[in-house]
């Protein structure tokens, strides 16, 4: 089995693959006060209380946006599962060209689900994530990354408007019943809401213009399901796209070497 571990900045993503097959997922809450001891414990009962025997796991990949915990996640697949993990930057094989000016700097994340995005649906396509960011990337026709874009993620500008106004409230972020709103709660709510699908739209209409209008559009990430619904420009939804992409990538490294 082939433990998948997705670090971002607001939750950690756990998957276990038997072969090619997602058999379970959980995500906890991203901390970077956790100790690799206390990460372990929390997936070491999860792992028992799915039924799966924690000596199945062979091998792990992370992923990992929050330099900080990359050692602390290392460390966990050492002391949990002896191995030692594969992780996605520079160095890693992914099969898949970074025409970034500085490869470096591209996500771990957002190179994972590229990579998972363009196995499935071809290319050129256009992964969004709305994570605590919203990023959109966007793929070549030949596989290779291209770069995108990267916006203030919806929870994050609801914080702002809280935190950094004097008489604008903590928002729960919903679907309004109108656009027009007759109370701040509800101004607040339709002004992140219909925002988020106008920036989506316009952001993808203009990738779309520059990459062909047959371009694919995949959306991933938590934040965002409901605001995706809205958005006639995506053609799929894909929740688990990083997972499947570590695991496209940790099979890279065994059977095409050579790859770059």
């Amino acid at each position: 089995m082939l433990l998948a571990c997705d670090i971002g900045n607001t939750s950690v993503a756990f998957g276990v693959f038997e072969s090619r097959k997602l058999v379970r997922e959980w995500r906890l809450r991203s901390d970077r006060d956790q100790t690799s001891d206390e990460y372990g414990v929390i997936l070491l009962n999860l792992l028992r209380m799915a039924g799966i025997d924690p000596a199945a796991v062979k091998a792990a990949i992370i992923s990992c946006v929050v330099p900080p915990l990359t050692p602390v996640f290392q460390k966990l697949c050492g002391s949990l599962f002896g191995v030692r993990p594969f992780v996605v930057g520079p160095g890693l094989r992914t099969g898949m060209p970074i025409l970034y000016d500085a490869p470096a700097e591209v996500g771990a994340d957002r190179i994972s689900a590229a990579v998972a995005a363009y196995e499935k649906y071809g290319g050129p396509c256009i992964v969004v994530d709305f994570g605590t960011a919203t990023t959109f990337d966007a793929v070549s026709a030949k596989g290779e990354y291209l770069g995108g874009a990267i916006a203030p993620g919806i929870l994050i500008s609801a914080e702002a408007l809280y935190l950094k106004t004097a008489r604008l409230p903590r928002i729960e972020i919903r679907k309004p019943d109108r656009i027009i709103g007759k109370t701040t709660v509800g101004s607040m709510q339709s002004g992140l809401y219909y925002g988020y699908i106008g920036l989506t739209q316009t952001i993808i209409d203009g990738l779309r213009k520059e990459l062909g209008e047959k371009t694919k559009v995949v959306a991933t990430g938590g934040f965002g399901e409901e605001i995706a619904a809205e958005v006639p420009a995506i053609d799929a939804g894909e929740p688990n796209l990083v997972l499947e992409g570590l695991r496209i990538i940790f099979e890279r490294q065994r059977a095409r070497p050579s790859e770059p």
